[in-house]
């Protein structure tokens, strides 16, 4: 009897142990599972990306890593959403922007015109619709001179001193880097459609000594 009684202790020991590690083994698959889904939703909302190049000097540094905020002009199309009430008339290419839609100085990634298999990062300077000049080494927007505090050298149009005049399409904003006379932008590829914006430069992380958030300067009009 008692060795009846001890092997049977004995299976339920066992028992008790492969319940364990079945327990432990979907715990460790749970949080597996967990991490991946929050993986996958935190890259849907940002992302990293590494600053490539001197275009963004002194705001940005050559390998400087960027968290940009993918989801900063989420936005939607109103048509489809009120169009259909009666006595409301919304144009077609009406859209709502949650978080506000892209701003003068925003810094910006994006997909340059072209075949460049790597997004670009350069900051807004002129929105749809609006007209840019440069003259005597300044931008102009409208007609009025924009004070940008961040530049140390005067502004050039592809690296000549002539005058130069653009008008920004609907759906598209007009870039420029920092480093003004050291960048390809705007000025030699054109205005950048919405659509191909990536996302809004929201900090540097790396390295430590650089950390900052990009915040969007506010601006002077002379």
């Amino acid at each position: 009897m008692r060795r009846q009684h001890d092997a049977t202790a004995e299976g339920a020991a066992a028992a008790q142990q492969a319940s364990g590690r079945r327990s432990a083994l979907w715990d460790i698959a749970e949080t597996l599972l967990l991490a991946l889904i929050l993986f996958i939703a935190i890259r849907g909302v940002v992302l990293n990306y590494r600053v490539d190049g001197s275009s963004m000097e002194p705001t940005l540094h050559n390998g400087e890593m960027l968290i940009v905020n993918r989801r900063a002009y989420m936005h939607v199309r109103l048509a489809p959403l009120v169009g259909w009430i009666p006595g409301v008339d919304v144009d077609e290419d009406a859209v709502w922007y949650p978080f506000g839609p892209p701003k003068r100085g925003d810094i910006v990634v994006f997909q340059p015109p072209g075949n460049s298999a790597e997004p670009y990062v350069k900051r807004i300077i002129a929105l749809p619709g609006e007209h840019v000049a440069i003259r005597n080494g300044a931008v102009y927007i409208n007609g009025q001179r924009l004070i940008e505090p961040y530049l140390s050298e005067p502004t050039l149009w592809r690296g000549m001193t002539l005058d130069h005049e653009y008008v920004v399409e609907p759906g598209h904003v007009f870039v420029m880097g920092d480093n003004r006379n050291n960048s390809s932008d705007s000025r030699v590829f054109g205005a950048v459609p919405l659509a191909s914006i990536v996302g809004k430069a929201w900090v540097t992380y790396w390295p430590p000594d650089e950390v900052q958030v990009l915040s969007t300067p506010a601006y002077a009009f002379q």
